[in-house]
């Protein structure tokens, strides 16, 4: 059972989870770093930019490694995964091109996507934290619903409650129907998997997946069964 961590408020869930990837990244400079997109871990970077600022944290040897992308929607485009993290993370600490691995979602050959992001993943030696919110539908990255656990990369069809809630992260209404993500193999490798969750609205969903049945109909329930899994929420 993963460790189940109650922040005291959204700030003290931020700078928790900061200092995890900080120790992180001091025990292991090189280290592979899966980043969500969403709103909840913005403040976690915001934290974690201010540590690189002061020198606490050094990230000029680490590999980024984007969770998912919404298909059809380009890099530049402010509601793709990869705008959120450049924005919010990546060009506040001047990270080099080569040093980060995203999804193209608007790639011709989705699954030559997929295989060339397993491809890195696996010469980069695996995740050493793979950082991941909950969807109100329990979702993980785009692993949706009954999606099986055992998959790495792959192209998800959306539930209509992920294109609804998906809406927030444009100025105007987009089509969302398809997304390219890491699968729950992933997770289940990961050196330390760890799940946030803030607010009220996701106590629920968070709840069912910690507390009731382990299963692929709740992908966030597998934090029940993952060892190293760190859940903090407020």
């Amino acid at each position: 059972m993963s460790n189940h961590i109650v922040a005291r408020n959204y700030e003290d869930l931020s700078a928790q989870a900061a200092d995890r990837i900080a120790r992180i990244v001091t025990e292991k400079p090189g280290a592979v770093l899966c980043f969500a997109s969403g709103h909840t871990p913005i403040g976690t970077y915001r934290v974690l930019v201010e540590m690189a600022r002061q020198g606490h944290v050094d990230f000029s040897l680490c590999h980024f490694i984007g969770l998912d992308e919404w298909v059809g929607i380009p890099s530049y485009s402010e509601g793709s995964c990869r705008y959120l993290l450049d924005t919010h993370f990546f060009k506040k600490i001047k990270v080099h091109e080569g040093q980060t691995h995203f999804f193209d979602g608007m790639a011709a050959d989705l699954q030559a996507e997929c295989r060339k992001m397993d491809e890195t993943i696996a010469r980069l030696g695996g995740l050493d934290l793979m950082l991941v919110g909950i969807g109100m539908n329990g979702h993980i990255a785009l692993n949706e619903p009954g999606t099986p656990w055992h998959l790495r990369s792959h192209v998800a069809e959306l539930d209509e409650m992920t294109c609804t809630v998906g809406q927030k992260y444009f100025n105007q209404e987009t089509p969302l129907t398809k997304g390219i993500t890491l699968g729950l193999q992933y997770l289940r490798e990961a050196r330390l998997p760890m799940l946030l969750s803030a607010g009220a609205d996701k106590a629920p969903i968070l709840r069912l997946a910690l507390e009731g049945d382990v299963t692929e109909q709740v992908p966030a329930s597998i934090f029940q069964v993952l060892e190293k899994g760190v859940v903090i929420s407020c």
